[in-house]
């Protein structure tokens, strides 16, 4: 049999993603593939999230808070941006592990092409010596170079060769959350004359206080062709999501849903009881605590960490937030998070998401 004087050309055309030891401290990646941001995948969007924010849904309410048109709703941004990244950074994880200090610079408006870069900011190999933790800090611009998106994550990543050396350890100083004046709260937003008729929901920025749970009733069951269909929407190819016959042989035994798509759900279904947060400011830090499956059912409760109000501003304040998902138990059947065993906390096995994050919400008129 003669072989192919062409195939090992042609094989070293394909790009297998970045392993492990493939990442420099400090190093820039610029990351293939604008994306310019239409209708259809707004419209998409919702058909897959049931997402109903009233910024979001409404020209006319935007408009009458000051914004030039509807924006795209923020994690319909996020999930665009952040997939750029994905066939430098995570291609080949095993798992996405969090995000700190994820900041909504400027609004995304349909017709808005973005573009990513991400700066390698931390580096730890794991003892087992098969995988590592990848931090990187990544800046998403529009057309017009403006910065729409800043955010931090940390992802481990397979290594291709064990027998590679394990860099230096670093390992970044991330904040706990974005504080309130480090918030990017826009000039033109004018939240004196919300009208809460819009929304369905009569509560303002006066009647949430802190250490207060809501319990969000809906649930919310996704398949695999949801998910995967919502993943493609957002151009991230990671294998652990799509390719069935590698994950069989995985711990999971089956592919795992994006963890930013149990975002989106989970910000979905915390709709009920939050009806006026109008955008998202901040994500200031996140787990993705177990892994969602096709077929689970998502459920969701909501505490209040903090509230803040802003020079300057009498018509809007901020909530911090912290979000929980559960998969398969209604929220008020779990009382907290994490589950006590031999002296150790860790996670309740149904506890997906743990999601900290600030909105921005009208308050009463004096």
């Amino acid at each position: 049999m003669t072989s192919n004087p062409n195939q090992s050309q042609a094989s070293a055309k394909i790009n297998a993603g970045r392993f492990f030891e493939d990442f420099t401290l400090n190093e820039v990646i610029h990351h293939a593939t604008p994306r310019t941001i239409g209708e259809g995948e707004v419209a998409l969007y919702i058909a897959l999230t049931g997402a109903r924010q009233v910024l979001h849904s409404s020209e006319p309410a935007a408009q009458t808070l000051g914004y030039k048109s509807r924006p795209v709703d923020d994690l319909l941004a996020f999930h665009i941006a952040f997939g750029k990244t994905v066939p430098d950074i995570s291609v080949n994880a095993v798992a996405n592990l969090g995000y700190a200090d994820v900041q909504f610079l400027h609004p995304v408006y349909i017709g808005d092409t973005l573009r990513t870069s991400s700066t390698v900011i931390g580096l730890k190999q794991n003892s087992n010596g098969k995988s590592g933790v990848v931090y990187v800090r990544s800046v998403s611009v529009n057309q017009l170079l403006q910065p729409v998106l800043s955010w931090v994550r940390w992802v481990m990543v397979h290594k291709k060769n064990r027998d590679a050396l394990a860099p230096e350890t670093v390992v970044p100083e991330l904040p706990e959350f974005v504080a309130a004046k480090a918030l990017t709260v826009p000039s033109f937003l004018n939240a004196r004359k919300f009208d809460t008729s819009l929304t369905g929901g009569t509560y303002l920025w006066e009647d949430y206080a802190i250490g207060e749970r809501i319990n969000h009733p809906a649930g919310m069951t996704i398949n695999d062709s949801d998910h995967t269909l919502a993943t493609k929407l957002y151009q991230n190819n990671a294998r652990l999501h799509f390719d069935d016959l590698m994950m069989k042989s995985s711990n999971y035994g089956r592919r795992l849903m994006y963890g930013g798509h149990v975002i989106s759900l989970c910000r979905t279904l915390s709709h009920d009881g939050l009806e006026n947060a109008l955008t998202i400011a901040a994500i200031n830090g996140g787990t993705h605590c177990n892994p969602t499956l096709g077929d689970d059912t998502i459920y969701t409760w909501t505490e209040v960490l903090d509230k803040w109000t802003f020079d300057n501003r009498l018509d809007l304040g901020a909530l911090r937030l912290r979000m929980v998902g559960v998969k398969n138990q209604p929220a008020d059947t779990l009382a907290s998070t994490h589950i006590e065993k031999d002296g150790k906390k860790s996670y309740h096995p149904n506890v997906v998401l743990d999601l900290d994050y600030t909105v921005l919400i009208p308050r009463k008129p004096l």
